[in-house]
């Protein structure tokens, strides 16, 4: 019996992918594919049942599911398209085996079904695996490469660096901070980092924790760390919390931090120029 279904079904392909589309294109009205184009929806769709009959007809051809749930990967479509997809094949291939039998009763409908679901099973567990393998890949690389921006350290003069910081702090991004700041301060020779919080949403104990370890941490190794940035709103909650930054130096934005920097590292700034004036002022308005 199945081998005379799968007869059935793929010589009647045309028929059964023409009422898929049709519920897949009303589907569409309602659900996140009616923000895709026309012409790549209905691309993408004629291939998802191409894909479909091939696999039946070959009996699981992996080559042609992973090529396709690799382009969908890449064009950003969600897992979900692939099990609505099949699930509604599933549907639409068992009413039209039923229409086209003589007689309908319970053994026989459990018998299709049972053999309709041999054929879809298989397709959804190995599209949702590898669908889900290829997307952890990638979220992964995209997390290593955020991970490279989240914590940059940057020579701004000679022995002065900064750090910017955006964004939440948890511990993970905390000992990635530490790494970059004593691998920083070596390799640039810095004998003043600037630490800035402008950006850093929320600084409870656990973040100011982090950023006096390792604030310690530079210190152990010859150079003092600046914290700017602290808004009023910073400032209370410290206060608040009772947490002690007396240790290092505070600012409340960066180009005083810069300032203070310039006096720790034995330089000032002077106006011997108007011209060298104005470059200076430019630089420091930079940095705000």
């Amino acid at each position: 019996m199945p081998e005379t279904l799968r007869r059935i079904v793929i010589e009647n392909s045309d028929e059964i992918s023409k009422k898929w589309l049709e519920e897949i294109t009303e589907r569409r009205k309602k659900d996140y594919t009616s923000t895709i184009s026309e012409d790549l929806f209905q691309s993408t769709n004629r291939e998802f049942v191409n894909v479909i009959f091939s696999s039946i007809n070959r009996q699981q051809d992996t080559e042609v599911l992973n090529d396709f749930s690799e382009r969908l990967i890449h064009l950003g479509w969600p897992l979900s398209y692939i099990t609505d997809g099949l699930q509604i094949f599933r549907r639409v291939t068992i009413d039209y085996i039923l229409s086209q039998s003589e007689q309908v009763d319970t053994e026989h409908f459990s018998r299709i079904l049972r053999v309709v679901d041999d054929w879809v099973e298989p397709i959804i567990n190995q599209l949702v695996n590898e669908y889900s393998g290829s997307w952890e890949h990638t979220v992964s690389l995209q997390r290593m490469a955020l991970q490279e921006l989240s914590a940059p350290l940057i020579p701004v003069m000679d022995n002065i660096t900064i750090m910017p910081l955006i964004g939440t702090i948890d511990t993970e991004r905390a000992k990635l901070i530490m790494e970059n700041l004593l691998d920083g301060v070596i390799k640039n020779n810095a004998e003043v980092v600037l630490i800035d919080i402008t950006g850093v949403p929320v600084v409870d104990t656990m973040v100011a924790h982090h950023i006096i370890q390792a604030a310690e941490a530079v210190r152990l190794i010859g150079a003092t760390c600046i914290l700017v940035g602290i808004r009023p709103e910073i400032a209370q909650t410290i206060v608040n919390l009772g947490i002690d930054l007396s240790k290092f130096p505070t600012k409340s934005s960066l180009r005083k931090g810069f300032i203070k920097a310039l006096e720790m590292t034995n330089r000032d700034i002077i106006k011997p120029e108007e011209e060298k004036a104005e470059e200076v002022t430019n630089i420091l308005d930079s940095l705000k």
